[in-house]
Parts: structure tokens; C-alpha cells; sequence
């Protein structure tokens, strides 16, 4: 998949866009549970998982 449609994803649906990069996961339940609790967080995280910045 390419890194452009994951960084979409993960503005838009972040816990998609760190399951497609990582699977199933300690950053994927991370992911969940930022964006449950706040979505701005959930989204610098997902975009700091896809592109590989953590």
C-alpha cells in the first residue's frame, strides 16, 4: 500500500491507518485509545507510526 493513501487514512481513520502499517499491536491499541479519548492525538500518532518517526 502506498505511504500516500496510509497518510490519508491516518487524517482520516488512524486506527486504519496503524493497522495496515503494523497489523494488530501494542501501536494499534495506542491508536485506539488516542483517538477514543481525543482525535487530534490519535492522528499525530498515526501519522508518526506510518512514517516511521517512531
Amino acid at each position: 500500500m502506498s505511504l500516500g493513501l496510509k497518510l490519508v487514512l491516518a487524517i482520516l481513520l488512524p486506527p486504519l491507518a496503524v493497522y495496515l502499517h503494523e497489523g494488530i499491536g501494542t501501536r494499534f491499541w495506542v491508536s485506539i485509545l488516542l483517538t477514543l479519548l481525543f482525535f487530534l492525538p490519535g492522528v499525530i500518532y498515526a501519522l508518526l507510526v506510518v512514517t516511521d518517526s517512531i
